[in-house]
């Protein structure tokens, strides 16, 4: 079973919708049964950190959660803000993050961003760099690129965690991966065909 967990944050039913297109039924859920019986597990994110995190450690299923992914390592994948999550801290706001992943979400800088006329947050679309195989990207189309929403991204304590970069003034984590753990900063879901593959992957090899 797919698990999309709601925690009240995130286009829930766009991840599930997408996954629809290509063949894949996914459940949108709160409850601690349906943690435990995911095979998959999706932590969507829209928003600020702190919020996010909040939410997330309140919801019933949270003991759970860690249980699943620490313990029995079952496939997690976070998007945007669930991306950020599995970080240690982050530049956004106070509280401790999952620290699933060694690192830090660090805020775009501001002074280098006005070097190259760009503004933040970086909106839109833009090329990947894969850094390391991963079945997330097996059989990925030529020239990966997906849509980007985000003022803050990723830095990785250990450079193998490091699963994709990608340009916006300077070259930034766009991806992160460490064993069954894994989090994308761009959206899938608004990514289209990249996006499916990328979500079907990580369904049927990751």
């Amino acid at each position: 079973m797919v698990v999309i967990l709601d925690y009240s944050i995130g286009n829930l039913n766009s991840i599930k919708n997408i996954l629809k297109r290509v063949g894949i039924n996914a459940l949108i859920t709160n409850k601690v049964k349906d943690v435990l019986a995911a095979e998959k597990i999706i932590l969507p994110g829209v928003g600020s950190f702190d919020h996010g995190i909040s939410n997330l450690r309140d919801m019933p299923y949270f003991s759970a959660l860690e249980e699943q992914v620490l313990v029995n390592k079952v496939p997690i994948l976070g998007i945007c803000l669930g991306a950020q999550l599995l970080a240690e801290r982050s530049d956004e706001g106070v509280l401790s993050g999952l620290g699933w992943i060694k690192g830090e979400v660090k805020k775009f800088d501001s002074a280098r961003m006005m070097e190259f006329n760009l503004k933040i947050p970086h909106m839109g679309w833009s090329e990947i760099e894969v850094k390391k195989t991963s079945a997330l990207f097996s059989n990925m189309y030529e020239d990966p690129r997906f849509y980007f929403v985000h003022s803050y991204h990723w830095c990785c304590a250990n450079s193998s965690n490091v699963l994709a970069t990608a340009l916006y003034g300077y070259e930034f984590t766009a991806g992160v991966e460490y064993n069954n753990i894994a989090g994308v900063q761009f959206h899938p879901e608004k990514s289209h065909k990249y996006g499916m593959k990328l979500l079907e992957n990580f369904v049927k090899y990751f």
